[in-house]
């Protein structure tokens, strides 16, 4: 039995289907590549991807077909074990259920209810500060739901630098800020009042305008933008 001792980082660069994958995107990648990523190394004489491709011609290149071969054929070719094997398996499967799975739409926010609608159950119960932002496309539909402090029962630090990193990683074209009142107390604080305003501020001048901020508790909200506040 051979010893799996060419890993994917002594190949040479052009040959590295984690770094073609990091680099290029995963569409650039064949069939063999993918699944030599799942292998993760090859044998003494084949590196991972010529295992892959030995593994794809025996099922005359049909992922289908490879989707069907149990744990023990698989173990029939040189160099996959046990680990190997299930990790193909796994794989297979999870394509398969993701085939299987609806496309889930996307939240539209039209208003501070349908905000507060979505977050309420990331707030309920917390006995410290937490600030988030939800990420909005063109559309206004969400794109992420960012957690980016914790703090204490009366307070977290908002950092606008992180908030506005995470946004832009989403491609959002607009956001809603969130943060929650441990006490129950629905109404701004003067620091609240003051934070918003650099935000909007920020946000206007990179073109990813702040559209509300919540104050969430477990009973209610409180909605700068409903309340005259932006």
């Amino acid at each position: 039995m051979y010893i799996n001792s060419t890993t994917i980082k002594s190949w040479a660069e052009e040959d590295r289907p984690r770094e073609k994958l990091q680099n290029i995107g995963r569409s650039a990648l064949t069939n063999a590549e993918l699944i030599a990523i799942v292998l993760g190394s090859g044998t003494r004489k084949k590196s991972a991807v010529e295992l892959a491709k030995e593994i794809l011609v025996a099922n005359n290149d049909s992922l289908y077909a490879l989707g069907k071969m149990s744990q023990s054929d698989l173990m029939k070719f040189t160099g996959i074990g046990d680990a190997k094997a299930i990790c193909i398996i796994a794989v297979m499967e999870l394509g398969r259920r993701r085939a299987s799975t609806s496309i889930p739409l996307a939240t539209k926010i039209s208003q501070a209810k349908d905000v507060y609608d979505y977050v309420k159950v990331d707030f309920q119960d917390l006995e410290h500060e937490e600030f988030r932002v939800l990420g909005l496309s063109r559309s206004n539909k969400i794109l992420g739901n960012k957690l980016i402090s914790k703090g204490g029962r009366s307070g977290t630090v908002a950092d606008g630098k992180l908030i506005f990193k995470e946004l832009l990683d989403m491609k959002a074209s607009s956001c809603i800020l969130l943060h929650n009142h441990p006490s129950g107390k629905l109404m701004p604080s003067s620091q609240d009042l003051d934070l918003t305003k650099r935000f909007i501020q920020f946000g206007k001048l990179i073109d990813l305008p702040v559209l509300d901020h919540l104050i969430i508790t477990d009973t209610g909200y409180y909605s700068f933008i409903e309340n005259g506040k932006m």
